[in-house]
Order: structure tokens, then C-alpha cells, then sequence
């Protein structure tokens, strides 16, 4: 059973650049990974956040995702590069 993602990124706007770099790093090391069904950036320049949609095919692959040394280096430089992160797991309805 699939488990879908929206993690919703807040911009320091001082940040911005470094932090995309990160994310950008981020999608194309979670693309690689066999659990990764979708893993898409977005950017809403309206409100200065970057959001990512995923989608991973269980639980055991999202557990091992989030202890890849890349995504371990984005959570230690999270907080000097962002405003804050909210990330809700949902179920597909439609």
C-alpha cells in the first residue's frame, strides 16, 4: 500500500539559493531509490515555500529513505536554511 507526502517547506529568503540546491540533490537521490514512485518538487513564489509531493511504495521504503546520509544532511542544515517544515502524510481518496 502506497504512502503519499506533502512536505511543505518554508523559504528564508536569505537561503533560498542553497536551499533549492539541497532539494534539487534531494530528487535526484530519492528518484534513484526502489520504494520512490513520485517525488516532486514545487515552488509558491506567492508565499515562499517549496513543497514536495511523494509517493513510496510502503512503509519499509519510506524508513529507509529517511536514513539515506543526503536526506541525514538535510535535516541537520534545515534549520539555518528554513522557516520551518510541516509534513502530512495523507491517504488517497481519488
Amino acid at each position: 500500500m502506497s504512502i503519499y507526502l506533502t512536505a511543505i517547506i518554508k523559504i528564508k529568503p536569505e537561503t533560498k539559493a542553497e536551499l533549492q540546491t539541497l532539494l534539487l540533490n534531494m530528487v535526484v537521490q530519492s528518484r534513484k531509490e526502489d520504494a520512490c514512485i513520485q517525488y516532486d518538487l514545487h515552488e509558491c513564489k506567492e508565499e515562499d515555500l517549496f513543497i514536495f509531493w511523494e509517493e513510496w511504495k510502503d512503509q519499509a521504503g519510506l524508513d529507509l529513505h529517511n536514513k539515506r546520509e543526503y536526506i541525514l544532511d538535510f535535516v541537520s542544515k534545515s534549520s539555518q536554511l528554513t522557516n520551518g517544515i510541516v509534513i502530512h502524510k495523507t491517504d488517497k481518496i481519488a
